[in-house]
């Protein structure tokens, strides 16, 4: 089993590699270069360091703190005009590289079969690949670099290279990685394996084909369908031959949460996964984040998001006569299953104590009312500190499924069969009735009006709504804005639930106590128990109040709408930090910073 340490801890076993990494202190044919490049022992634990490039378990929960469906304490400096800029950027880190290069050119010992070096060779490749999806996604053009630099290299201070060649390179890199990696299955979930290479080249080739085909000012169009194909072609290994299923175990109201709070990572469907281990004191800290007013970002979903969610039937909620004023205990009623297992809602409760109590959502936490449970282990003692155990998925094999559906769809491939394979076989793990055999033949008008008003194509549009659903809070949301050029969506109103007048109580999860009170003028007496919520237009200092309902004395709750966002096509890729173009004029800038 792999759990992500320090560098420091690995290095302790890569002596060679640490000594000459930077100065080649020590020759090559040293017992110590035999020791790590002359056995296959040898490369495995130089191979471990390489597991550094991946995200850690709290990169990963957190990884959807800006999106466009995330409601938070504060609104990202990243979309406020002025607050961000290459000052405030980062990221521009190439350490782990020079590292991966450094085995790729030294695992040339002809003591190791053939086969043995391909596979480690390929597995570097797999994490230079990794390293530069980052890359590409945040910077746009990057320097690539297949080679150990010395300090007098004329290639130190080069410039950034294409986008077509960086992607290009990946892409020669991620099939060298599936050609060659001959590890198939891994029980702790924790490895990189051949179909672990095959899930995320389907990955990277979706966001390179996508981007590629709603990026017009790049003029890279005519070249969107290979990198679709390649995707497309990548999932169906997966799909055919890995043996991952979706997870339908305990049922339609359990089989999804299962996922996210499972200490072991569920081996039917979770092909990757970020492990926690009390053994050796490796915890994440969801529960922490997730349900503190005071650490972490305060992240919920918006309604304008919620309401994408289906009802069981199958029918979209928003085609409901007054869906617009439902209160919150009605609207979380009958819908996808899913829903239930991603906020808090109905009869979901908590332990504390050993004791299960209801659980609505506290506005301690919440803005909006739709408060995250997906990652979060029900007892409260997880909620203080680095304490949670349960393992966090990376890859996940419904991921796969969504992303053969989109490419096939792009491509306008995209069949009755490949329905029922993919969103069918996602929805029906959901609980939803009907529609899971064909595909739509109607586009819903509410996604096209609040999501993706040029997609005319009505299963695009479905197979969208379906990854937002899926991949909740698992990561992908601002990149996949990003590569559909829908950056608009980061404009969109952190809406919450509704509320249908000022001073009465509100029953959040009809257990027949009232839970919440909205008001202007704070009444003389207050119910026990009940949580009161100031939504005057401005406070007694006479500030703005960054909560209010959207109609004044009713409607939905509004949070910050007074700080002005407002996407700007720049940011579809960061700036490159300004201390390392001082370092580097030659790297340039992203346009617009």
């Amino acid at each position: 089993m792999r759990i992500k340490y320090s560098r420091l801890l690995v290095f302790s076993t890569l002596l060679f590699a640490a000594c000459t990494k930077d100065l080649d202190q020590v020759p090559k044919d040293t017992a110590t270069g035999e020791t790590i490049f002359g056995s296959e022992t040898g490369l495995a634990t130089y191979a471990n360091s390489f597991y550094e490039v991946l995200p850690m378990a709290n990169d990963v929960h957190k990884g959807d703190a800006m999106a466009d469906y995330a409601a938070r304490t504060q609104v990202p400096d990243f979309l406020r005009a002025g607050a961000y800029g290459p000052q405030q950027s980062d990221g521009w880190d190439w350490d782990e590289l020079r590292n991966i290069n450094y085995f790729i050119e030294n695992c040339t010992n002809p003591k190791i079969a053939p086969a043995v070096r391909r596979h480690y060779i390929g597995l570097a490749k797999f994490f230079r690949a990794w390293f530069y999806f980052d890359k590409v996604k945040r910077f746009g053009d990057v320097p690539w670099i297949n080679k150990t630099m010395s300090i007098d290299d004329p290639d130190l201070y080069k410039g950034r290279d294409s986008r077509t060649l960086v992607m290009d390179s990946v892409l020669a890199d991620l099939d060298s990685a599936c050609a060659s990696i001959t590890t198939l299955e891994d029980d702790s979930r924790s490895l990189i394996t051949k179909y672990v290479a095959y899930a995320f080249k389907s990955r990277v080739c979706l966001f390179e084909g996508t981007f590629r085909k709603y990026h017009t000012e790049y003029n890279l169009q005519g070249t969107a369908d290979r990198w679709l194909t390649e995707a497309m072609n990548a999932a169906r290994t997966v799909m055919d031959e890995s043996g991952f299923t979706l997870n339908t175990a305990n049922g339609t109201d359990m089989s999804y949460r299962q996922l996210f709070i499972s200490k072991a990572p569920v081996a039917s469907e979770v092909m990757l996964a970020a492990i926690c281990d009390p053994e050796l004191s490796v915890f994440n800290d969801a529960n922490w984040w997730w349900t503190s007013s005071t650490y972490g970002s305060r992240v919920s979903f918006t309604r304008t998001f919620i309401n994408t969610y289906l009802n069981i039937d199958g029918t979209p909620f928003t085609s409901k006569a007054g869906y617009a004023t439902l209160p919150f205990a009605e609207e979380v009623k009958g819908r996808d299953k899913r829903l239930q297992q991603t906020i808090r809602m109905g009869d979901y409760k908590r332990i504390n104590g050993g004791a299960a109590a209801p659980a609505p959502p506290v506005f301690s936490y919440t803005y909006t009312g739709y408060q995250p449970i997906k990652w979060c282990l029900d007892d409260t003692y997880y909620d203080g500190g680095n304490r949670n155990d349960n393992s966090i998925s990376i890859i996940r094999y419904a991921e796969v499924l969504l992303n053969y559906a989109e490419a096939k769809a792009e491509l306008g491939a995209f069949t009755d069969a490949d329905w029922s394979e993919t969103i069918g076989a996602l929805r029906s793990r959901a609980g939803i009735t009907a529609g899971l055999t064909a595909k739509p033949v109607t586009a819903d008008p509410y996604l096209t009006a609040n999501y993706f008003p040029g997609i005319t194509d009505p299963a695009l549009l479905e197979i969208r709504r379906e990854r937002g659903i899926e991949l909740a809070l698992e990561g992908f949301r601002f990149y996949d804005i990003v590569r559909w050029k829908r950056g608009e969506l980061m404009d969109q109103v952190w809406n919450g639930f509704y509320v249908p007048a000022l001073d009465v109580p509100m029953d959040l999860n009809g257990d027949g106590v009232n839970d919440v009170v909205f008001y202007q003028q704070a009444p003389a007496t207050q119910l026990p128990g009940v949580t009161y919520i100031n939504v005057a237009p401005t406070l007694g200092d006479g500030s703005t109040n960054p909560q209010r309902l959207s109609q004044g004395t009713s409607g939905e709750l509004t949070w910050l709408s007074h700080i002005t966002r407002k996407w700007n096509d720049k940011y579809y890729l960061y700036p490159i930090p300004e201390a390392d173009r001082l370092v580097n004029p030659a790297l340039g800038q992203n346009p617009g910073w």
